[in-house]
């Protein structure tokens, strides 16, 4: 079953954590009639002074076109389809299309997939890259898997979402997808942080370091965005340690079921789990240089500077 493409389609949001909300509040902003669910209802209920109608139960919402969901974790997004009161639980109602944009397995992705078939309920992964100041400069980006047909009436709501919506191909391939783009995230940043300690030790300044850096053919727009956490040691968490270990794992489990060789991924997955160990769990994931550092030999003190994030209207 899909939604009608002919009348403007009543959506259903499951998940208001950071990223959720500010997602759902695109889509309300945008002018679409949108019912949400929290588990903690409280932290939906400011989307009602924007239009949403608050939900108790993912299940009061299965009566809606296109329901999305956004849960911390494979064992969430089972619990709200599957689980009791799940969106998918009612006898005789099922949302038209179930769209995911979790980070999680394989493996739950597939059994998810499974449940909303057998409820005539159409399923696509879509897993984003981004975080809250990036959906807000609306650059948010998407990856998406399932019938390309379903994926082609869904764009139009994918789009609201950001700047990016890549097909990917069938089945649960945007899982992987999402899983290689974080453990590379994962790599980048522990290259980036033995670079910058590097010039650090040998008397270069940080925040010259990756002016130099960034204005280079090698500057990214990630590399622009945690520049300000290098320099100034601000980690305040966009991504913590745990969930970037989490990927690590979902990623060289993935290689090894694939039999592809990561020794770059491995080396950094081990050196995600010392930062963890030495108690660096709450921090945005750029503390790894917190750690490269105490391996150098040196402590980094904040430099206390402007530093442009590439996303900020001004510095």
């Amino acid at each position: 079953m899909t939604y009608d493409t002919q009348h403007r389609p009543r959506i259903g949001w499951i998940g208001t954590g950071r990223m959720g909300f500010q997602l759902a509040a695109r889509l309300l902003d945008a002018g679409h009639d949108v019912a949400v669910h929290n588990r903690t209802r409280a932290k939906a209920e400011p989307l009602a002074e924007r239009g949403a109608a608050i939900v108790d139960r993912p299940a009061d919402l299965a009566d809606r076109d296109v329901v999305f969901t956004m849960v911390s974790a494979s064992p969430a997004l089972e619990a709200v389809t599957t689980g009791p009161d799940g969106v998918l639980t009612l006898p005789d109602t099922a949302p038209g299309v179930l769209v995911d944009h979790s980070t999680v397995s394989t493996r739950m992705s597939a059994l998810i997939r499974t449940a909303a078939a057998e409820r005539g309920t159409d399923f696509l992964a879509a897993p984003v890259s981004g975080n809250p100041q990036v959906v807000t400069a609306g650059k948010l980006t998407v990856a998406v898997s399932g019938s390309r047909t379903v994926f082609d009436q869904v764009e139009p709501l994918l789009a609201l979402l950001g700047h990016g919506v890549t097909y990917v191909g069938e089945d649960e391939v945007a899982r992987l997808v999402k899983i290689a783009h974080n453990v590379f995230l994962g790599v980048l940043t522990q290259s980036l942080a033995e670079i910058t300690v590097l010039a650090e030790k040998g008397g270069v300044s940080r925040a010259a370091l990756l002016e130099f850096l960034n204005g280079s053919v090698l500057g990214s727009v990630f590399t622009r965005y945690k520049s300000p956490a290098l320099v100034n040691l601000d980690f305040t968490p966009t991504f913590t340690t745990p969930l970037l270990r989490k990927d690590f794992d979902l990623g060289l489990s993935a290689a090894r079921e694939l039999e592809v060789p990561m020794p770059l991924a491995a080396a950094t997955a081990q050196l995600v789990a010392s930062a963890i160990g030495a108690g660096h769990v709450a921090e945005d994931f750029a503390v790894l240089i917190l750690e490269q550092a105490r391996n150098s030999g040196i402590t980094l003190e904040a430099q206390n500077l402007p530093v442009d994030d590439g996303l900020s209207p001004h510095v």
